[in-house]
């Protein structure tokens, strides 16, 4: 279990979080739009970063050019409270087997998310996150938000070199799309310390896809066969699968929110186009 204290405010362009941390590793975590930054309050590091954009709150999908009823089946279950407050209670089921299915209890008012739980193929629940104290239409002010998010004295930057591009100009296509995924970012990312020793060494890619719920990220970087020495599947959470692999050359790393069959259609669909 984990639990959090969230903050958020939303102008109707704009809108800001806060996201701290009551359990683990102290953090806290600002975002402005696409813009992040995460203080480590034990180390003072504070990493800043560029994120996709989440759309405006508080919609759900990852995607709005998504057909989610193409995908999934929605059922309606009643009404229940949560936290205090009427929520209508959705059932999304999916059409196949590459995806997990969705119970959702959205607040009847604002369809605000208030309860989520992700089912496995057999309708069984294997991850939940609700909040259990709620405030709506609270006094939260996007400019002292604002302040504490710029407010990095005293703590150590750190700017992961994320550049945007696409996965064909890194020589990489998909030569099987795996049904209801679309590509929905793709950047090279920063080389470890332990491989930046090989001359042969290329930034890493990430490619990410998404069905307009669940999210896959293709992580390639060039194989290391002093760290790259596990090839298989790994569970984190119930939810959230790992395939890693080797490429030839290449190290191969599949994570997503789906079921690891599905990982391997990824991964199968993967080649290099140069």
């Amino acid at each position: 279990m984990a639990s959090a204290k969230i903050w958020h405010v939303c102008d109707g362009t704009q809108q800001m979080e806060r996201v701290e941390s009551l359990s683990g590793t102290p953090r806290a975590i600002f975002r402005r739009n696409a813009h992040v930054v995460t203080f480590f309050p034990q180390s003072k590091v504070a990493v800043v970063e560029q994120r996709e954009s989440l759309g405006l709150f508080p919609n759900l999908l990852k995607s709005n050019d998504t057909d989610i009823g193409q995908l999934y089946q929605l059922k309606v279950q009643g009404t229940e409270r949560v936290a205090g407050f009427d929520a209508d209670v959705l059932q999304l089921r999916p059409k196949d087997n590459l995806r997990y299915g969705y119970r959702i209890w959205s607040e009847k008012k604002t369809g605000l998310v208030i309860q989520l739980q992700t089912l496995d193929l057999h309708g069984q629940v294997i991850e939940q996150a609700a909040f259990s104290e709620l405030q709506l239409d609270a006094a939260v002010s996007m400019g002292t938000l604002s302040q504490m998010m710029d407010n990095t004295q005293g703590y150590r930057l750190e700017r992961p070199d994320l550049q945007k591009t696409t996965a064909n100009r890194l020589g990489w296509a998909m030569h099987k799309v795996v049904p209801g995924f679309k590509p929905v970012g793709c950047y090279e990312r920063p080389v470890v310390a332990s491989a930046k020793a090989s001359n042969a060494v290329v930034k890493p890619m990430q490619w990410m896809f998404s069905d307009g719920l669940a999210t896959v990220s293709l992580f390639v970087e060039t194989f290391d066969r002093h760290n790259h020495v596990r090839e298989g599947v790994t569970e984190m959470g119930g939810v959230t699968h790992i395939l890693t692999q080797r490429m030839g050359d290449w190290w191969l790393t599949v994570v997503g929110e789906v079921p690891s069959s599905t990982l391997g259609l990824f991964a199968q669909g993967l080649e290099r186009a140069k």
